[in-house]
């Protein structure tokens, strides 16, 4: 059994771990894992606690609780950032880090991500010192906040008993889900507890954005990474976001928290929640990348248009009554053709499988249901053996009598799919946001199948022709 250190609270626990060899490597398998984070459902509740099972120290002046709070790093399960709580009690010299990001890898890699695939994950608290804790963020380069949280002794009590019950082996470890119970909403959670609710009635209005709104504005970093998110996820994170939601970011709820009020006064002026305010080491923030859907469009439709200006005619037969069409400087556009097609293929492929998969295997409900699987299909990884053709022989893929009929009517239907789909776009009938697929993927998509149709397949030679 493997311990993994707190990273974050979306932590892409696998990739974090095949990263550390090649990073390049390993960007598609970040996406198959992480993405299978994305859990929409109710938060845990948690157990009334009595007081004579959890006594807490006799001078409660002398433990005082901070926040601390971790910005996003350079690493793809940095993009969200940490937080965590640490607790210092003068009577007794302690001083801990609580830490809820933490998880095991049972069975081994392979075990670990099938069952993340199924939707169990299991994170615990951990404990360690502070030097600990920001020698890991310092290693990862991040910039790290402290705030001393302002209670009363009553509160602190309510919140040191949590934790005592939280320390207990039975309690350690939670059902991880990304929104809405990670290391963040725990914090958020056991201060609300403390303070009588105060931080959820306080924070009871919608905001204007949107789970997807936050999931693309923290991935600008990682392009690949938030293009293949925009596509897996479902309409579920499309709906805006209450201010108690948005507090699973750790910035936005170290800002909510210091909006409210304490009723700890000195010298009679009543303090804000969060004071002492340190930065605790600074770290330049990771560098945005340009939009991945640019990028997307530009690799679909650039080759397509120079496809289609090698398009000729090609006879059939020595009279020519008959003709087809062909591309002109065949070694070099078909191998552009088949580059062509072994991207379209193994993404929309990979896409398909992921969310067709998730949808009768899994219980990540963020990817059930998704409109995209009109535009991406499981069955298009077959594509991947006529796009080698295309880039190893430089000439059309030869069907059969048999073969010829089943290509055409998969493709037509492929044509009828991105057509149903710009209509649902068109009138809005699906709740899902698919804006940027539409215009800066759906186009170079549908030229490419509709020019490979044309152009990829050879015709079946008539059983009885005469040369």
């Amino acid at each position: 059994m493997i311990t993994i250190r707190p990273i974050s609270p979306a932590s892409p626990t696998l990739a974090s771990i095949l990263a550390r060899h090649a990073k390049a490597a390993t960007q598609l398998s970040l996406i198959l894992v992480f993405l299978l984070s994305f859990v929409a459902q109710a938060q845990s509740d948690y157990p009334e606690l009595d007081a004579e099972n959890y006594p807490v120290p006799r001078d409660m002046s002398a433990v005082s609780f901070y926040l601390i709070t971790v910005d996003v790093g350079n690493n793809v399960w940095d993009n969200f950032g940490h937080t965590a709580l640490r607790v210092i009690d003068q009577s007794t010299n302690t001083d801990l880090v609580f830490n809820w990001g933490v998880f095991r890898i049972e069975g081994g890699p392979v075990s670990f991500a099938y069952n993340f695939f199924k939707g169990i994950m299991r994170y615990e608290l951990e404990t360690r010192p502070p030097a600990a804790e920001f020698a890991m963020y310092r290693d990862q380069q991040r910039t790290v906040w402290q705030d001393k949280i302002n209670l009363t002794n009553p509160e602190k009590e309510i919140l040191y008993r949590r934790l005592l019950w939280n320390l207990e082996e039975e309690n350690r470890t939670y059902d991880y889900l990304y929104f809405f119970n990670n290391c963040t909403t725990r914090v958020r959670d056991y201060l609300d507890e403390a303070l009588g609710g105060r931080i959820r009635n306080q924070f009871a209005g919608v905001t204007q954005t949107s789970f997807r709104d936050e999931v693309q504005a923290h991935y600008q970093s990682q392009a690949l990474i938030g293009l293949s998110l925009d596509v897996l996820m479902n309409s579920n994170i499309d709906r805006p976001m209450t201010e108690w939601e948005a507090m699973f970011l750790p910035l936005e709820l170290r800002d909510s928290l210091a909006q409210v009020g304490s009723d700890v006064a000195i010298g009679g002026q009543r303090q804000m929640l969060l004071s002492d305010h340190q930065e605790i080491m600074r770290f330049p923030a990771p560098a945005r990348q340009s939009d991945p859907y640019r990028h997307a469009s530009i690799v679909l439709l650039a080759p397509v248009l120079f496809l289609l200006l090698m398009l000729k005619r090609i006879p059939m037969s020595y009279f020519a009554t008959h003709s087809r069409i062909g591309l002109k400087l065949a070694p070099v556009s078909f191998r552009l053709l088949g580059l062509l097609g072994l991207v379209t293929a193994v993404f929309s492929g990979v896409y398909g499988v992921l969310m067709l998969g998730s949808w009768f295997v899994s219980d990540h409900l963020d990817l059930h249901h998704n409109v995209n699987l009109l535009l991406f299909w499981p069955t298009d990884l077959l594509g991947i053996v006529v796009a080698l053709r295309w880039l190893f022989f430089c000439k059309a893929f030869p069907t059969t009598h048999n073969t010829g009929p089943f290509i055409n009517y998969y493709i037509l239907a492929h044509v009828l799919a991105m057509l149903v789909y710009v209509a649902i776009w068109f009138t809005a009938w699906s709740p899902q946001e698919i804006d940027s697929l539409v215009r800066y993927v759906v186009p170079g998509f549908f030229l490419f199948t509709v020019l490979m149709w044309v152009v990829g397949f050879e015709p079946a030679k008539p059983k009885n022709m005469f040369f």
